[in-house]
């Protein structure tokens, strides 16, 4: 379809500019859901095992716009003191393809009877292929004869989690390390940069059934506008969940989720794109699966909101 011709070609056009700085780590609507993958702090920070699967598929029906899985497992050892992780991603758009897999350590801090600090790192390897056969162009540039196989990278990040019964915030830098794409080929130099991230949330008990939960998570990159999500949700009887979110200046969503058992939870969103882009797709489709082994402390009965 021609709107694919113009996300090829504007692809095209990034990968031989002389440098590209952009937003480059994947997004998620449901990031309540998934916060390790941005911040290892979090790791550990439930009192069991918790396996989080993420499917996204944006902008439907335009090809090439990208597709993302994800995959977080997590689990406290020693007293909840220490909390490892790991976290896969697959992340597709046009002709580029990256997996990332990351393993994430934190130590907690108990810093009063009800508040705790979780410090967190993280470490990974990212690869990343190019196949330019996969898209239509006219009169193709030379860069671009040559496909792009296993670029292999290293990852290198860290977190602060803080958090009690009924709020978190968090800080984090998912990858120190700036690497240079395609520094093979003179003419397209594309670099990483460093990104920032901080998440935050606070659960209010509105009665015995109800309670709400506003979220923000904001990401900065130098030289970019800051990256604004906010959401509100509401789960009743521990088992329903409904929510609104909105990116600024870039989308609006719903969000629903079921906590079919107690170690089982399954979460549906959908994107409105509020750019002109809009014209163009069917929206974004985000489905979540959550794996929670019960609960090791008898006094807890209910699954934590965050």
């Amino acid at each position: 379809m021609k709107l694919y011709k113009i996300i090829m070609i504007a692809f095209v056009m990034v990968m031989v500019s002389p440098v590209l700085l952009g937003q480059q780590d994947v997004q998620f609507t449901q990031y309540l859901y998934n916060t390790m993958s941005i911040n290892p702090g979090y790791a550990g920070s439930l009192d069991r095992l918790d396996i989080v699967g993420i499917y996204r598929d944006q902008w439907v029906g335009i090809d090439g716009a990208p597709v993302t899985q994800n995959l977080g497992i997590h689990a406290p050892l020693r007293n909840d003191q220490i909390g490892l992780g790991l976290n896969l991603v697959n992340d597709e758009i046009g002709p580029a393809n990256e997996f990332i897999a990351d393993a994430n350590f934190s130590y907690k801090i108990q810093l009063s009877p009800t508040l705790r600090l979780g410090l967190g790192v993280k470490a990974g390897v990212n690869l990343f292929n190019v196949d330019f056969s996969k898209g239509d162009f006219q009169n193709p540039d030379p860069v671009l004869n040559n496909n792009i196989d296993n670029r292999f990278t290293l990852n290198l990040g860290a977190g602060a989690f803080l958090y009690s019964e009924n709020w978190y915030l968090g800080l984090s830098v998912p990858d120190f390390i700036t690497d240079d794409f395609y520094d093979d080929v003179d003419q397209s130099v594309s670099k990483e940069e460093l990104q920032y991230y901080l998440i935050g949330g606070y659960v209010f008990d509105l009665n015995n059934d109800f309670k709400l939960k506003p979220t923000f998570l904001l990401k900065y990159l130098d030289g970019f506008p800051l990256v604004v999500d906010v959401s509100g949700n509401v789960l009743y009887k521990e088992r329903f969940t409904l929510g609104v979110a909105y990116r600024y200046d870039d989308a609006i969503s719903g969000l629903a989720g079921f906590q079919v058992l107690e170690s089982l939870f399954i979460g549906y969103s959908y994107d409105y794109t509020l750019t002109d882009l809009s014209n163009y797709n069917d929206g974004t489709h985000e489905v979540i699966l959550r794996f929670m082994l019960p609960s090791r402390n008898k006094t807890i009965n209910s699954p934590r909101f965050f």
